[in-house]
């Protein structure tokens, strides 16, 4: 069946709500829809157009033509090209530490945010990420940051469309269907299922153009034949172990962004926003106005360079992200004294602790030839069989996400530990059935890779001021391998790679080494050496307004008042995995808190660590 094209959304007017939120990405998203479920008035705004449902929208002009760059699962790369207009093309300052690379930072610069640019990856995070939390912020009468506290949030965010799925050949490792059950949503605007519903997908009469690669199968074999265990469900009972992985993909096989999942239930027929909710896409935040300490307006700037004051009676809140949120609010005059010294900004409150603490994952690919042709790469390219891209994409579009195209092409992966003495996994891999350059150039080979990263870096790294002008980009300096112990985790990482990909369950495909075959595994300076010129982001910066020090349990920030922070910005510690799925929980969770509601209770389920981690790796 032909999809629909997608709707045109305009803008209602409200120069006055009871809230501002600005920027539309993952936790503005969820924000605006739990504030608008509650009738609250709402203005949101972004400094990108619309994304998911097809729409670019910038005065007047439209093109609704891109909306499978969106909403296509395996197009998950093409608003990564330096050419999108949906991405703010951030980059890193040269990285010393990883020979003076300065590192891609994509971020989403559209309706949905980075939910609407990302590999659409259900990942939570471990159950210990949050419990430290809980540890380290102090609750003040606010917020309990614990695992028990979080899932029932987790659960309202998620509707889980994944089937059961035992694994041929394994056991599910202790964890049964039921324990799964346990840990799952079902009836929330978020849908989650596995790539394979539709790689897999096939319709009476019509011929698949290429089937699902047996490699994803392969590397779960090969997890378990190394002494990992068999995981059905990361996001469940135990993370560790390798299994099958998750993805916000709905059930006609289109990503669902926050932009699909929450935004457009507020978009009536016609694509308008309901009354009640303000939509100004294509608005650049400009600066947070302060009446002595407390927030009261915010200035906003649209594509014609006019300016605009919202002043919203009850409360404004960022939701910039990582970068934005930390930016805006410096030049604001919201930060360290001597960082807003260097740039002429009035100060309103030193917070010297504003910007700093940014952290990120590194990754790099451990890549093989693959001795037979099972991999992506007659879609990988244009060249030499362009027929396949053509013929899968209309596959999708007719046939309701069926084929490959439905699927983002990481249905499998795993979390392992590093080695004794860490409780739970610090190490993950996203399993490719093909070979990148980067993250969107396919090799032209039959090849397949690895994804490794660590998940808990110890480098800390800041976000600071270029400008007082919050068009011009601040300094995103991470501090990659700033910490010998960062440097040792990778180091590790590597061989245990190395091991998994060695194992017998890839003896038939495994060809020659793609990228590192001159490397010595067991020589530290050739493997860090080749780290240090291999590695990228995750993408996953966060980490800059963290509650407990910038900001309290609930996302306030401290010294100031009427500005609230909810995005990626507030964690503390990075989360074990991927960060949309976590951003989520948090905005869901702190939306009752803005809103007065009790938190939900907390629910108390079985949480499965290795009994030996003190002294075994696996």
């Amino acid at each position: 069946m032909l999809r629909s094209l997608p709707r045109l959304s305009t803008a209602s007017t409200s120069s006055q709500p009871a809230y501002l939120v600005l920027g539309a990405g993952s936790a503005g998203s969820v924000i605006t829809h739990r504030l608008r479920e509650a009738g609250e008035s709402v203005v949101l705004v972004d400094a990108g157009g619309w994304g998911n449902q097809g729409v670019e929208k910038t005065g007047i002009k439209t093109n609704p033509l891109h909306f499978w760059k969106f909403s296509m699962p395996s197009a998950l790369t093409y608003n990564l090209d330096p050419s999108s207009k949906y991405n703010y093309h951030y980059h890193t300052t040269k990285q010393p530490t990883m020979n003076n690379r300065s590192i891609d930072q994509p971020r989403g610069k559209v309706i949905g945010g980075s939910s609407n640019l990302n590999a659409m990856v259900y990942i939570r995070g471990n159950a210990g990420d949050f419990d430290t939390w809980s540890e380290i912020i102090p609750e003040d009468g606010g917020i309990d940051w614990s695992y028990k506290s979080c899932l029932p949030y987790f659960k309202r965010a998620q509707r889980d469309l994944t089937p059961e799925r035992p694994f041929p050949d394994l056991e599910p490792g202790g964890t049964d269907v039921e324990d799964v059950k346990k840990y799952k949503g079902y009836g929330g605007p978020l849908s989650v299922t596995n790539g394979s519903t539709f790689s897999t997908k096939t319709y009476p009469g019509k011929p698949k153009v290429l089937n699902r690669s047996p490699l994803f199968d392969v590397i779960v074999k090969a997890g378990v034949e190394a002494g990992y265990k068999y995981t059905p469900d990361f996001n469940g009972k135990s993370q560790e172990g390798f299994g099958p992985m998750d993805q916000t993909v709905s059930s006609r096989g289109e990503r669902c962004s926050t932009e699909l999942a929450y935004i457009t239930p507020h978009l009536d027929s016609s694509g308008s926003p309901t009354p009640g909710l303000t939509i100004l896409p294509s608005h650049r935040v400009s600066r947070i106005n302060f009446s002595g300490k407390k927030a009261v307006s915010a200035t906003l700037i649209d594509s014609t360079g006019t300016e605009k004051t919202i002043t919203p009676t009850k409360e404004i809140i960022s939701c910039l992200g990582s970068i934005g949120t930390p930016q805006v609010l410096m030049c604001s005059g919201v930060g360290p004294a001597s960082e807003l010294s260097k740039h002429s900004i009035p100060l309103v409150h030193d917070s010297p602790s504003m910007g700093s603490n940014l952290q990120d994952h590194l990754e790099f690919y451990v890549q093989f030839h693959s001795k037979k042709p099972v991999t992506l790469f007659p879609v990988g390219n244009w060249f030499p069989y362009p027929w396949y891209r053509v013929m899968v994409g209309l596959e999708w579009i007719f046939n309701e996400g069926a084929g490959l195209a439905g699927s983002n092409q990481f249905e499998t992966g795993g979390f392992i530990r590093s080695r004794p003495g860490i409780k739970f996994p610090d190490i993950q891999y996203h399993f490719v059935p093909g070979a990148v350059v980067g993250q969107s150039s396919f090799l032209p080979h039959h090849a397949y890779q690895a994804h490794c990263g660590t998940l808990r870096p110890t480098s800390r790294g800041s976000i600071t001021l270029n400008s007082s002008d919050t068009s011009v980009s601040p300094n995103i300096d991470p501090k990659y391998l700033s910490t010998e112990e960062d440097v040792k985790d990778l180091r590790e990482a590597f061989r245990l790679t190395d091991e998994i990909l060695h194992m017998p369950a890839f003896d038939d495909y495994r060809g020659d080494k793609l990228g590192h075959k001159d490397v010595d595994v067991d020589d530290d300076d050739q493997v860090d050496k080749w780290i240090r010129n291999n590695s990228h982001s995750a993408y996953h910066p966060c980490g800059t307004c963290a509650m407990g020090t910038v900001t309290d349990s609930t996302g306030k920030v401290k010294g100031v008042e009427g500005i609230r922070v909810v995005d990626a910005s507030l964690m503390p510690n990075m989360t074990s995995g991927n960060l949309n799925s976590p951003v989520i929980m948090m905005a869901e969770k702190i939306a009752d808190d803005i809103l007065g509601k009790k938190q939900m209770e907390p629910e108390d389920v079985d949480v499965w660590f290795n009994e030996e981690w003190e002294s075994k790796q696996r």
